[in-house]
């Protein structure tokens, strides 16, 4: 049988809009895209995007040409995205969450024909054509009914281009090319086995990569993509709620967000939703024994995928039963069209041997936007392949072939880490703390407990504002302020360390590298110091009480204060220090919320962003308060 795409003998060669035109015939009545407030059908959105691509190709886009889109609409966005391709072009997205002077480059380098938006971040000169949601009218109408443009598009030009995190100075933009955008959306959708039944909840960030995983295998299989009414994440309460709501089958999670899932689920002794078949988890290395607990009680299939941007998302996926003795979780085996190799110096190794992961095949991306010399180091020729001019990708990644022929990855070949998902240089960082006054050297490292937010030990450049040999304090207030806010304005969130120690020096271990073990231990000594709001009382070990008497509930302080301080692993922590300035992040206020409404009813509903306004144990007490009050 031949691919989904594929051209026959004599036939024009396969564009990925081939792949939404089939879905168009034989599903036309189907949904496409479901929002919040309609369902859209393969049929409507066709005629929709239809005359957004007529809009876009009269105002310059087509082949070779990019079309920039900043919704906060994650709906019109996907829209965008097929409106473009439509009218021969390639699409970018523009990240929200990106600082000012971030964007602004961003949008400078794309150097986009049109730009397509009406959220806050869209640039000058952006515009907004009708939308699913929009109402009638005669302008409307017309652009509706306004036919495709007659694409001349060729397998080799851009469908996309994204923006990686810039782990070594600026982000780079990665050209994916349109053949290499069909030939990945057929391949995910064959591997998860997509029909038109399923719906597949749109969750990762506008911008990252994974958007790309949720939409196209979808339309390629005749699946429903359900969209957010925004682009703000979902703590795992609304997650699940989501799940449930929308029917979703089918849903993709970081590595971390997942696990923030799973733990959900099993506080409240549940599972996931009856319609919930797969969920694809990926971006960090996952530990076994959570995969194996949740493989356990969940009725709803995991699949551990892996790849990078520059190899068109995910080249790998790994969707067995864990065996008992396993001490890793296998990325798993290739894609239709990805070839994964282990290579030591460039050199092939056999299968169990450890060496660097190497990609190759069509679904490499072209290369870095207007960056040939990062290309040339990055993709390279490929002596040992067969076919002339193969090439390959090296990823820095670290793995072996087992003996079932899964692929194993076993850490990184330099010092990249990753961070939410995100792949991240912490020499980048290190730079931009060091070009701060005050700052003669840092090391960033994540956090050892999570692994979700970055750690910075600095050294003053004054000696005598350093601590002494062996200490390490936590800045807090306008001493931490000074370093972070600078960082906040050059760098996306999860790369702004979010937890800064002061120390005399930076220990070396045997190898001359900084101890990094060392500086951790050093922060726990100073965190076990005494608790700054003090003790939460251990009542239940108080031998003055009658041990037949029961507990008084904890005072709502103590309660909130004793979440805090778990959450962020940090006893010392006092009523009126701030969740944020102490290794806080959008993961950990997930979990405090989870937490919270387990303990305390008035905190039902509470969203993980009302700690932006409360973001102390006083101040979040207090608010609680408010609530009960309101309630009686």
């Amino acid at each position: 049988m031949a691919a989904p795409g594929a051209a026959g003998p004599g036939a024009a060669a396969p564009d990925v809009l081939d792949l939404w035109d089939r879905s168009v015939r034989d599903h036309a009545a189907r949904p496409a895209l479901v929002t919040p407030h309609r369902e859209l059908s393969y049929q409507d959105a066709d005629r929709l995007t239809d005359g957004w691509a007529a809009g876009l190709a009269a105002r310059g886009a087509g082949p070779g040409k990019l079309v920039g889109l900043a919704f906060g609409d994650p709906a019109r966005t996907v829209l965008g995205m097929l409106a473009a391709l439509k009218a021969g072009a390639g699409f970018t997205v523009l990240d929200d969450r990106l600082p000012p002077a971030a964007r602004a480059a961003l949008v400078d380098r794309t150097a986009a024909a049109v730009w397509l938006g009406d959220g806050a971040h869209a640039p000058e000169g952006a515009y907004a054509s009708a939308g699913p949601d929009t109402g009638g009218g005669t302008a409307a109408a017309a652009a509706l009914d306004a036919a495709r443009p007659v694409r001349a598009a060729a397998g080799s030009d851009v469908a996309y281009v994204l923006f990686t995190s810039g782990s070594t100075g600026r982000p780079k933009g990665t050209v994916v090319e349109r053949d290499a955008l069909r030939r990945f959306a057929s391949a995910v959708a064959e591997r998860l086995a997509l029909t038109p039944h399923d719906r597949w909840l749109q969750v990762a960030s506008l911008g990252f990569d994974v958007l790309i995983e949720e939409v196209f295998p979808a339309f390629a299989a005749g699946a429903a993509v359900v969209c957010r009414k925004d682009t703000r994440a979902l703590d795992a309460e609304e997650l699940h709620a989501a799940l449930d709501r929308t029917r979703t089958t089918v849903v993709e999670l970081s590595t971390q967000y997942w696990l923030e899932y799973a733990r959900w689920l099993a506080a409240r002794g549940t599972t996931t939703p009856a319609g919930l078949r797969t969920v694809v988890v990926g971006g960090e290395r996952m530990d076994p024994h959570p995969y194996r607990a949740w493989q356990a009680r969940q009725p709803a299939a995991l699949a551990h995928v892996y790849g990078l941007t520059e190899c068109t998302v995910s080249s790998t996926f790994y969707t067995g039963l864990l065996p008992s003795d396993a001490e890793e979780v296998p990325l798993g085996t290739p894609l239709r069209d990805v070839e994964i190799s282990i290579r030591q110096g460039g050199r092939p190794v056999p299968d169990g041997e450890t060496g660097e992961i190497h990609i190759g095949g069509p679904l490499l991306a072209r290369g870095f936007l207007d960056d040939e010399a990062a290309t040339a180091r990055r993709f390279v020729a490929d002596p040992y392949a067969a076919e002339p001019g193969a090439r390959l990708y090296a990823t820095g990644d670290l793995g072996r072939i087992d003996a079932d022929g899964q692929l194993v990855f076993l850490g990184r070949v330099d010092d990249q880490v990753k961070i939410r998902g995100h792949r991240l240089e912490p020499a980048r960082v290190e730079r931009a703390l060091c070009e701060l006054p005050g700052v003669d050297q840092a090391v960033v490292f994540p956090d050892p407990a999570s692994g979700t937010a970055l750690w910075a030990f600095t050294v003053p450049a004054d000696p005598a504002a350093a601590p002494l040999p062996g200490e390490a304090v936590r800045l807090t207030g306008g001493d931490r302020d000074a370093l972070v806010a600078p960082l906040e304005a050059q760098l996306p969130d999860w790369a702004v360390p979010r937890v800064l120690h002061r120390v005399a020096v930076l220990p070396k271990n045997p190898h001359g590298k900084v101890d990094k073990r060392l500086l951790s231990a050093w922060a726990a000594a100073a965190q076990a110091g005494p608790p700054a709001g003090g003790p939460v009382p251990d009542r239940a070990a108080d031998t003055s009480r009658d041990p037949l008497e029961p507990l008084e509930p904890l005072e709502p302080l103590e309660s909130v204060l004793a979440l805090f301080r778990e959450v962020l692993g940090a006893p010392a922590l006092g009523p009126d220090d701030n969740f944020f300035d102490h290794g806080g992040q959008s993961l950990l206020a997930m979990r405090l919320l989870a937490r919270l409404r387990e303990s305390d009813p008035a905190a039902a509903g509470l969203r993980a962003s009302a700690l932006f306004a409360s973001p102390t144990p006083r101040l979040l007490a207090g608010a609680l308060a408010e609530r009960r009050a309101s309630r009686r």
